[in-house]
């Protein structure tokens, strides 16, 4: 076994494309808990964390939610959800 810790050659970072900020937070319950999710314009879900943390209280500060996700655009998005789980889901509009 070797015993080279912190001497290992450091690795070239990958060139990567911007990702596109995002546009949506939904908050949704899930399994008995609140969970938050981050979303594109696309609707395409980029992130996912606990609904109490201190990071869903920052993103969210000032911005009045939508009550329900229940259009057709969310449902692909929230396909794993109940009909009542996204008419209760609060869903935020993040600044661009």
């Amino acid at each position: 076994m070797s015993q080279r810790f912190g001497s290992e050659a450091p690795r070239a970072h990958a060139h990567t494309e911007e990702q596109e900020p995002a546009r949506y937070l939904v908050v949704i319950e899930a399994n008995g808990s609140a969970v938050a999710r981050l979303f594109l314009a696309t609707r395409e879900q980029v992130a996912e964390f606990d609904a109490g943390a201190e990071e869903a209280t920052q993103v969210t500060s000032g911005l009045v939610p939508i009550q329900g996700a229940t259009g057709p655009e969310w449902d692909r998005a929230l396909a794993g959800h109940s009909a009542q789980e996204r008419a209760a889901a609060q869903v935020y509009t993040l600044d661009v």
